[in-house]
């Protein structure tokens, strides 16, 4: 439809790189993009870490599962969802800040996930590929003891970034009829359309160029979703501030 679409539609995870390295002002130029996206009442509450230290690297490499490109990727970046700045802006004018409501957990990570996205599409643009790293959250205290995280700032996830060395095929998404509904929510036709779409799935996971694998959508999900999901988590962000009313 337009180049923009186009490039949205083409999104893959790139997990290997190039060692040509990125210099400060594009990492600066697409800091600015990122914080171009919305945010809640001008909230603002994305800090950005960039690691550059091997050992630093490697430790997180480790607490995200052993994901060899955390150390390798020429950028890596943390994205911190970050209310202590706020408490900052209450102590110049004087003020109690209330903290530990759910709806600034909400909206500190939110804002997070707009800001990378923003940051990910201008690095697209760029010709230049990433990966999320969601991983980090598997040894959370860890990654925030690294980066000295102080209360009211968690990592919510971190991002490897550089010129791809890999041409990955697009991976299909769930059909528009699942998760466009009209009016109010109905999944009357869904089953139909998720059992169809396992098979596209399928095809993809037996026909990609590298980890085949033979899997639908659903059954990789189901499989997941009876396992327990980081329940080191609610304590972790509790310790920190947030989530505690």
């Amino acid at each position: 439809m337009n180049p923009i679409i186009d490039l949205l539609k083409q999104h893959r995870s790139i997990r290997k790189f190039t060692a040509e390295p990125l210099p400060a002002e594009v990492i600066n130029t697409l800091i600015e993009a990122g914080q171009a996206a919305a945010t809640s009442s001008f909230i603002q509450a994305c800090t950005v870490i960039q690691i550059q230290n091997p050992d630093t690297r490697a430790q997180l490499a480790e607490c995200s599962g052993h994901q060899a490109y955390v150390a390798s990727a020429p950028v890596f970046l943390v994205f911190c969802a970050d209310m202590h700045r706020h408490q900052l802006a209450c102590d110049l004018h004087q003020a109690d800040m209330l903290s530990g409501f759910t709806e600034q957990f909400l909206t500190a990570s939110l804002d997070c996930g707009l800001f990378a996205q923003n940051l990910v599409i201008a690095a697209e643009s760029l010709g230049l590929g990433a990966v999320y790293i969601g991983g980090l959250r598997n040894q959370i205290e860890r990654v925030s003891e690294l980066l000295e995280l102080p209360e009211l700032v968690y990592p919510v996830f971190g991002l490897c970034l550089g010129y791809p060395d890999q041409n990955p095929e697009v991976k299909p998404r769930l059909p528009v009829s699942v998760v466009l509904k009209q009016e109010r929510y109905s999944d009357q036709d869904d089953r139909a359309a998720i059992q169809a779409y396992d098979e596209e799935v399928r095809t993809y996971y037996r026909q990609r160029t590298g980890n085949n694998k033979e899997m639908s959508w659903s059954e990789q999900i189901s499989g997941m979703l009876v396992k327990e999901a980081r329940p080191h988590m609610l304590p972790f962000l509790q310790k920190k501030g947030f989530l505690r009313r």
